[in-house]
C-alpha cells in the first residue's frame, strides 16, 4: 500500500488552519503534504459554484491540472437555520470580500440579536474532494450539528468555531481541544472517510 500513495500530495488552500488540521489528521500515513504556499504562481479560483461540492470540485480540478499532482480541495462554512442556510457558500466572505474572521463572526451575531436559543439552530459543513492527474475523483462529506453562541467563547481553531456550540460537549467549537476537534468536526468527518478510503486503496 505505501508504494501506491508515497507521493506528494497538494491540498488546495492557503488556509493555514486549515492545512494544520489536515497534517494532523493525516499524521503517521506516508504523504508529503504540499500547500498553495508551496506554489505561490498558481492561479486564483474564482469560487462561483452553487454548493460546497461544485466549490471544492473547481478547487481540485484547477489546481490539479496545474500542479500534475493529486490535490485534496475543500469547500466548507457554516449554515443556520434562522437565516436560511446563510452565510453558506459565502461563510469566508459574510461580511464582505477579504473579511475577517471577527468581522464576519460580528455581522453572524448582528443578524442573530434576539433570536431565542431554540432557534439559532446551524450546522458547519464540509465537501472534500480528492481528485487526481488524470480527471478522475472522488468526494466526501461531513457535517456536524450545534447552536450559534450569543457571544465568542474559546481561543483555539478558526472561522466561526467561537461562536459555535457543540451541545454534546456544552462548549463551542474554539474551547475544544484540537484532537477531539478533529475527530468530531464537519472537516475531520470528511477526511476520516477520506484517509480510511487511502488506507484501503481505494482513492490512489
Amino acid at each position: 500500500m505505501a508504494e501506491t500513495w508515497n507521493n506528494k500530495i497538494v491540498f488546495a488552500s492557503e488556509n493555514r488552519g486549515k492545512i494544520r488540521e489536515l497534517k494532523a489528521l493525516l499524521g503517521g500515513m506516508d504523504v508529503d503534504l504540499l500547500s498553495l504556499h508551496d506554489y505561490p504562481d498558481a492561479p486564483p479560483i474564482v469560487e462561483d459554484g452553487h454548493t460546497f461540492f461544485e466549490n471544492a470540485l473547481k478547487k481540485a480540478r484547477v489546481i490539479s491540472e496545474y500542479t500534475g499532482r493529486t490535490v485534496i480541495a475543500d469547500d466548507s462554512g457554516l449554515e443556520v437555520d434562522h437565516l436560511g442556510g446563510a452565510p453558506g457558500i459565502r461563510s469566508a466572505r459574510y461580511a464582505g470580500v477579504g473579511a475577517t474572521d471577527e468581522e464576519n463572526i460580528r455581522k453572524l451575531l448582528t443578524e442573530m440579536k434576539g433570536v431565542p436559543g431554540n432557534q439559532r439552530e446551524a450546522a458547519f459543513k464540509c465537501a472534500l474532494v480528492l481528485y487526481r492527474a488524470d480527471g478522475t475523483f472522488e468526494a466526501f462529506e461531513g457535517e456536524l450539528k450545534g447552536t450559534i453562541s450569543l457571544e465568542p467563547s474559546g481561543s483555539q481553531g478558526f472561522g466561526y468555531d467561537p461562536v459555535f456550540i457543540v451541545p454534546e460537549y456544552d462548549m463551542t467549537v474554539a474551547e475544544i481541544d484540537p484532537e477531539t476537534k478533529n475527530r468530531i468536526s464537519h472537516r475531520g468527518k470528511a477526511f476520516a472517510k477520506l484517509k480510511e478510503s487511502l488506507l484501503e486503496g481505494r482513492t490512489i
